[in-house]
């Protein structure tokens, strides 16, 4: 078992979205942990937020288990370009494609390149997330709402809809929800709207796509130690982030990566609709 940092963290603001290199401690990714079984040989990957956090943990474990992955990300590009690396030295294939997932053409893009540079799509993860604090309803700025919306949900039903006709039976979407979901935090009301509603879309997609032979689930983490955490939260919450779990820690990225390979691999092949928690004890009742 590793031993990994728990609170207090020295950690201080990072500019949004943040970078993994400015995080103190630095974040496991599985980078030296992850051994591959040949779970996804011959599969191909989308993974939104694919840069850094729990889509670059994703990215790694997928890579090793024999997947090519198209990592989508915003304009983060030295984090990117080392998770490409990771990929490349597992042996597989990888495209970045960089942009902003809130423009459905984009996101329309992203599909089509996939297809175009591996001939398949037999795997979306929809990780890519937006968050900002808000003490009151009245400090949600109408743009921010919004934004909220587009990043994470409205990104999601653009990306399935061109994803759909390319789907084969025995296709795996993984959606990354929260334990918000279940447990709305006071200062992201916004944030936590968005994952229920990633929930319930889920749920949804697995009765909607389960006759087509296409699974749909979600990884509903807890506090990951993630750039967006030091990039979006109070500098006391950073600090003390993760104590208040039973574990008393936050997660790492890499602890998270075998739930999204359970549910991408045949291993996974009669779970569809579930909501796997993976928060180091917090309930999600």
């Amino acid at each position: 078992m590793v031993d990994y940092p728990k609170p207090p963290f020295p950690q201080p603001p990072i500019p949004y979205p943040g970078r993994s290199g400015e995080m103190n401690p630095k974040p496991d990714h599985g980078e030296d942990s992850y051994r591959g079984s040949g779970k996804l040989t011959g599969k191909v990957a989308l993974i939104t937020g694919g840069d850094s956090g729990i889509g670059r943990a994703v990215a790694i474990a997928y890579a090793r288990e024999g997947a090519d992955i198209a990592l989508s990300y915003l304009d983060e590009h030295d984090d990117a370009k080392d998770t490409a690396a990771w990929v490349e030295r597992a042996g597989r294939r990888v495209v970045l494609l960089p942009g902003d997932v809130a423009d459905h053409r984009h996101c329309a893009s992203l599909v089509e390149k996939t297809v175009a540079e591996f001939g398949r799509l037999d795997i979306v993860v929809n990780n890519a997330a937006f968050q900002k604090l808000a003490d009151t309803l009245e400090d949600i700025e109408i743009a921010d709402w919004d934004r909220h919306y587009a990043v994470n949900v409205h990104a999601m039903f653009y990306i399935l809809k061109a994803a759909s006709p390319h789907l084969k039976p025995g296709a795996s979407i993984i959606n990354t929800s929260s334990v918000n979901a279940k447990n709305p935090v006071e200062q992201q009301l916004a944030y936590s709207s968005t994952k229920a509603a990633i929930a319930n879309m889920t749920t949804n997609l697995a009765k909607t796509l389960g006759p087509r032979g296409i699974r749909a689930n979600a990884v509903l983490p807890g506090p990951i130690w993630t750039p967006l955490i030091p990039a979006t939260m109070y500098t006391e919450q950073v600090e003390t982030f993760g104590s208040k779990t039973p574990l008393g820690r936050p997660g790492q990225p890499a602890e998270l990566a075998g739930a999204y390979v359970l549910l991408a691999s045949d291993e996974g092949s009669y779970m569809s609709g579930a909501m796997i928690a993976v928060t180091g004890g917090m309930v999600t009742i």
